[in-house]
């Protein structure tokens, strides 16, 4: 099948240690729990999506290494198709993560190949996007790269979504206002409003925010869709002129109620669901694949691990209903 889906982004191999708290400078802590998976915030979006029952297509960068080899084979086991790019001179990425035990993380990150994609090997890859609906970014590679792809959207009229994480230090608004849909965290969202709309705000309390002062904020990137993920206190979403058959401007989407154990990989969750929601929901409001992208977020904590904890569609039904 075509994909419907292309994520362009970065595969990581995660390695989390489960601890009862996070060490303290120069302190080695017992852990009581480790595992090695896949990660990397393209890769997890591209899992989430596929699980969600959309075609997806990867594109990304890995090194001629073991770790390589090991992504290729996650991604062959889980049937996504993925266009690799190999390279020689850079290792696969890969990644230390500590999670405590209210399921809060810290994580360091070489990014290795992610940051070496070539704009060239994307633009090589134009035919999946004669046939596709939408495309899925993030920030874990060079930007060269991600302009390539959006390049090739605006050839052949695809939906573009944007997770813009982590804040690219040398990203700029005209090329972050391509995007028709962005989906920051609160501290990605803060750190875009300080850079851009020379307003600044505490990340910690931008949930407690009303509805119209979120919305102002919001509309000050000038981007149509504006969806920021408040992890517990569930998500917002703000439009411009498009409302994607939304019957409101902005609106707040309620979390729901699960045993968080692992956080690691929610953002990825949400942004995976959403664009899968968008593909199969596409006759529906934009609100329906927001409540559903929460709810395989909200699922996705209860499982240790990023891309492995990525729910499929019939367990999110099974969980939260229709």
């Amino acid at each position: 099948m075509p994909a419907q889906v292309i994520v362009v982004g970065s595969y990581v191999q995660d390695q989390t240690w489960l601890v009862e708290r996070f060490p303290q400078v120069g302190e080695t802590l017992r852990a009581h729990g480790f595992n090695t998976g896949p990660g990397g915030k393209g890769f997890n979006q591209a899992i989430a999506c596929t699980r969600q029952g959309a075609a997806v297509t990867f594109i990304g960068a890995i090194g001629n290494d073991a770790l390589g080899g090991i992504a290729q084979h996650i991604a062959k086991n889980e049937n996504l198709p993925c266009r690799w790019q190999i390279r020689n001179d850079q290792p696969t990425a890969a990644a230390g993560i500590t999670v405590n035990a209210r399921g809060e993380n810290q994580i360091a990150i070489s990014l290795g190949a992610n940051e070496h994609l070539d704009a060239d090997f994307v633009r090589a890859q134009a035919d999946i996007f004669a046939s596709a609906r939408v495309l899925l970014l993030q920030m874990e590679n060079n930007l060269d790269a991600l302009a390539a792809a959006l390049d090739l959207c605006t050839q052949h009229g695809l939906l573009r979504v944007w997770n813009p994480a982590p804040v690219h230090a040398d990203l700029d608004l005209a090329l972050l206002r391509r995007a028709d849909i962005i989906t920051p965290n609160e501290t990605e969202f803060a750190l875009l409003l300080q850079r851009f709309g020379n307003t600044k705000i505490d990340p910690a309390n931008l949930a407690q925010q009303n509805d119209a002062t979120l919305h102002a904020l919001a509309r000050q990137l000038g981007i149509a869709t504006v969806v920021i993920t408040l992890g517990a206190h569930g998500s917002f979403v703000s439009h411009g002129e498009n409302q994607r058959g939304d019957s409101d401007a902005c609106y707040r989407i309620a979390p729901e109620s699960v045993h968080a154990i692992d956080t690691t990989g929610a953002g990825d969750a949400f942004s995976g669901a959403l664009v899968a929601a968008l593909v199969l929901f596409r006759e529906r409001p934009f609100r329906d694949a927001i409540r559903h992208a929460n709810r395989v977020a909200a699922l996705s904590t209860e499982i240790v691990g990023a891309a492995p904890a990525m729910p499929n569609y019939a367990a999110v039904i099974a969980r939260f209903g229709e």
